[in-house]
């Protein structure tokens, strides 16, 4: 990354994630973190400016607890898309959600995943199965990114630059799902084909 303040990453979705896994560990690739579950909590104003202006702020647990704030401002490289990011760890999630409500905000959304981590050639890799599908995020400098997909041999693989909650909004309106949480409990049984992660034509 530029540095500790921002990320830059690209966001690819691979049905098969043994094969990606496989090829990892042809390249010598470090598992930094096996596979974990991993539960998300979004939070807004009651009003919703943070939606508004494409802006995260998450805790998430995993191993860990970690409050996170993402900036809707991106900037678009060849390969990964770059934003402010800043990142906490704390101790207690329910005190930290207490805190969050205190300052006025309020659960939007939660999101799952189950995550696998790792490293190669300077570059985070990460295996994400989600409720709609698998992907596979790079993270790192650009021109490493780069290098990272191509070794991958990922380049004709479906790419998008927009959060897993934006593709879960396009997916929502694509499918007409009357849902709120991107859970494993709330895709069970849904099919969902990859052009139901790009914009509607219409709302």
């Amino acid at each position: 990354m530029a540095n500790q303040y921002t990320e830059t990453e690209a966001k690819l979705y691979v049905p098969d994630l043994d094969e990606v896994r496989a090829k990892l560990e042809t390249l010598g690739a470090h598992l930094s973190a096996p596979r974990v579950f991993e539960r998300n909590v979004r939070y807004d104003t009651l009003d919703e400016k943070l939606r508004a202006k494409n802006g995260v702020l998450r805790l998430r647990q995993d191993t860990r607890i970690r409050l996170t704030f993402k900036d809707g401002e991106r900037v678009a490289g060849e390969h990964g898309t770059t934003r402010f990011e800043a990142e906490v760890e704390v101790s207690d999630f329910d005190a930290m959600e207490v805190i969050l409500g205190k300052l006025g905000y309020f659960r939007f959304m939660v999101y799952e995943k189950y995550r696998t981590t790792y490293e190669l050639h300077g570059t985070e890799v990460t295996l994400d199965e989600m409720p709609y599908g698998n992907f596979v995020e790079v993270e790192g400098e650009d021109e490493s990114i780069g290098r990272v997909i191509t070794a991958l041999e990922l380049q004709d693989a479906p790419q998008f630059r927009n959060s897993y909650v934006v593709l879960f909004e396009n997916v929502r309106r694509r499918l007409n799902l009357d849902i709120r949480d991107l859970s494993f409990e709330n895709f069970a049984g849904v099919d969902v084909p990859v052009i139901a992660f790009s914009p509607p034509l219409r709302d």
